[in-house]
């Protein structure tokens, strides 16, 4: 059925379109379309990792946070991997593995973030993007339970990859 797009920015593009159900009901969707996204749990040490306290203007606040990033144009996942890990922690990784994936927002996106686990952590010059207030920080297993339990930790996509490793 047809699709109507309304906007287009430089990340992302939302339009309308009209699905019909298994059910048979005709639905009006609004869907933004996401080129994609990684997120990478940085273990420094057996039960360390590195967590970000990143400023998010949309909501005006910090939040804690793993590293993460948007794919560029035909970029590999593995690669925007590589490339955020040290943009945003300033350590490079010798192990990258892909531990799954999520879609955090279905309703309305087609955002999928495939979520990878970084080891053999090497210290290198990194640096964030203009538009990222960011810090790093070393925090335990048990730090980031208690930081979850207290209510500090509650980005979604941190939360499940806490849990696909574990932590949470």
């Amino acid at each position: 059925m047809g699709n109507k797009i309304i906007f287009k920015g430089r990340l992302f593009c939302l339009s309308t379109k009209k699905v019909k159900l298994p059910n048979g009901y005709i639905s009006d969707l609004e869907v933004i379309k996401h080129p994609g996204a990684v997120l990478i749990i940085p273990f420094l040490a057996k039960g360390k990792v590195i967590l970000l306290r990143q400023f998010r203007a949309v909501l005006n606040i910090y939040m804690y946070e793993l590293p993460a990033g948007t794919l560029k144009k035909k970029e590999l996942p593995l690669d925007c991997a590589k490339r955020e890990i040290i943009e945003e922690t300033g350590y490079s990784a010798a192990r990258l593995v892909k531990l799954g994936h999520i879609y955090p927002v279905p309703g309305y996106s087609t955002e999928e973030i495939i979520i990878f686990k970084a080891e053999g952590l090497e210290k290198k010059s990194g640096k964030a993007d203009e538009d990222e207030i960011i810090e790093s920080f070393i925090v335990t297993k048990k730090q980031v339970r208690s930081m979850f339990k207290s209510g500090k930790i509650i980005d979604a996509k941190t939360i499940c990859a806490f849990t696909m490793c574990g932590w949470l």
